[in-house]
């Protein structure tokens, strides 16, 4: 079981994971992956290496958990008018974001530290919450749409399958086509 926090507090302990988070950031950038050590990590933050270990455990878990925060939306999907360009619109940046390096990086950074499973949750989550925003968007407009499950199942699904094990190039098109699957695909929940 990992020792990581669950909870985002806040106080004295938000502000060491903000610094934690940031000191990663910064070292990556400066010195690369390949140097990042704990100790380097909790003298860039202003912590000891012990407060590193009690609460992410070792330095594939706090690499888990900036990835994870690194791979939260910064804002809502944008709106397009229509459920179809919303979502189109939504996977292109999604698999763009994801399959880019970095975003590869991420994703690994997430799993591999990831013992319990809860960062790949949220960043399920992540998608799903974006997934159902465009969904009610549609709904309000008066336009039908697919169940949240199944955009996550014929859209989500396959490109982080294919970003994790696959390395061909992910195109837009792509996408389009996994839109116009899960907008054909029948309600199973009528």
């Amino acid at each position: 079981m990992s020792p990581k926090a669950k909870a985002r507090p806040g106080g004295r302990s938000a502000r060491v994971q903000e610094a934690v988070h940031a000191a990663v950031r910064e070292l990556e950038a400066e010195q690369g992956r390949a140097k990042l050590t704990v100790p380097a990590v909790a003298a860039r933050a202003g912590v000891t290496p012990s407060t590193i270990y009690r609460r992410w455990g070792d330095l594939h878990e706090l690499l888990s958990d900036v990835a994870v925060e690194r791979l939260r939306p910064e804002e809502p999907p944008s709106d397009h008018g229509a459920l179809r360009a919303d979502l189109t619109a939504w996977a292109r940046q999604f698999l763009d974001e994801m399959a880019s390096p970095p975003g590869r990086a991420y994703i690994r950074d997430a799993l591999l530290g990831d013992p319990d499973g809860s960062n790949a949750g949220q960043c399920s989550a992540y998608a799903a919450g974006q997934v159902e925003t465009i969904l009610a968007r549609a709904l309000d407009r008066g336009e039908t749409a697919p169940p949240a499950d199944t955009v996550m199942d014929l859209v989500v699904a396959p490109m982080m399958y294919r970003i994790l094990f696959r390395p061909d190039p992910l195109t837009a098109e792509y996408a389009d086509h996994l839109v116009d699957t899960a907008l054909a695909a029948p309600d199973e929940s009528a």
